[in-house]
């Protein structure tokens, strides 16, 4: 779990890095289990946990610990900054309306308060796809996106372009979907696939999100799907702890390799043969990729008869054999 640079960037001490580290290898344990195997008593592991546990990092259900996997804590993390750099824009935005009724010494606090502000903005209203259009056409670098649900929009022909161009223009353009787009819109991922933007799949995608160069980023405030306020961020720190966070993710998900003929199913295959050999039921991968109870049982069915096997473990046992997971 490359963690640490990421939890560096936060503010994130090691001790508590480790403790992370220590308590999601141990996930799904009894509360107690887990305190003897670290050495602790019930009450000091908990005390310890008790930061995370309140951001939601970490919770307990029926006395079991459940620990959010490191791309979903650094999601949490990112939302809780975003929240911060907020509250911390509006202080300095009423701190600058009071520096005019403090008579001597303004200048000096108006000039201590600017180097403290924090370049973004919240808004709402505006055409986004032109924004980041624009972006793309002022900048270099990077472009990176979550979509989790663009390829409905009626903007996806303007940012189909966007990409292309920005592509031809030597740019490396990566882009994260959720699983069920395999499903819903293979024409559009095939489609940029072929020019050039670089795609890989996990079972959901939480938010959206667009990093665009080195120095800016937007996406939902809060973070979501919702498309009616948005936070923008040119702070060059901030924009690079969403780009930390968007490398976590794209080192967990996973690449669709013959995605460029159209053929997305080698890679759903390990999506689900990795949901199966966890154990999961039907019910539970079928929430997990976002698809319907009946289309995981054609494709475990289906999965099976290519494996040539008649029970899941079997096919757990004959996809390692092969190399598939």
């Amino acid at each position: 779990m490359p963690m640490r640079p990421v939890a560096a960037a936060l503010g994130i001490p090691p001790a508590v890095d480790r403790l992370y580290r220590q308590v999601y290898a141990a996930r799904g344990t009894p509360v107690d289990d887990v305190a003897r195997s670290l050495m602790r008593t019930r009450e000091e592991l908990l005390a310890e946990l008790a930061a995370m546990i309140s951001s939601g990092v970490v919770r307990i259900e029926n006395d079991v610990l459940y620990v959010a996997s490191p791309a979903e804590s650094l999601g949490l993390m990112v939302a809780k900054e975003s929240r911060t750099a907020q509250a911390t824009a509006s202080r300095l935005e009423a701190l600058s309306r009071a520096v005019p009724f403090l008579g001597e010494g303004a200048s000096q606090v108006q000039e201590a308060a600017d180097s403290l502000a924090i370049d973004g903005e919240v808004f709402t209203g505006g055409n986004v796809p032109q924004t980041l259009v624009r972006w793309i056409e002022e900048t270099s670098g990077e472009v990176l996106f979550l979509r989790p649900d663009q390829w409905r929009m009626s903007s996806e022909s303007m940012m189909f372009q966007a990409t292309m161009s920005a592509v031809r223009a030597g740019r490396v353009v990566r882009a994260i979907y959720p699983a069920r787009a395999l499903e819903e819109a293979p024409d559009v991922l095939v489609g940029r696939a072929r020019a050039g933007e670089q795609i890989r799949v996990v079972p959901e995608v939480h938010t959206r999100l667009a990093i665009v160069g080195a120095a800016r980023a937007m996406l939902p405030d809060p973070p979501g799907v919702a498309n009616d306020r948005r936070l923008v961020i040119r702070q060059q720190g901030l924009v690079e702890m969403l780009v930390a966070y968007f490398d976590a993710l794209w080192d967990s998900a996973a690449a669709v390799p013959h995605l460029d003929t159209g053929d997305a199913r080698p890679d759903l295959r390990r999506l689900l043969l990795t949901q199966l050999a966890a154990g999961s039921k039907d019910e539970q991968i079928a929430r997990t990729l976002g698809m319907s109870l009946r289309t995981i049982r054609r494709r475990i069915h289906a999965l099976m008869s290519d494996l040539g096997v008649d029970t899941r473990f079997a096919a757990g046992v004959e996809a390692v054999r092969r190399g598939w997971i």
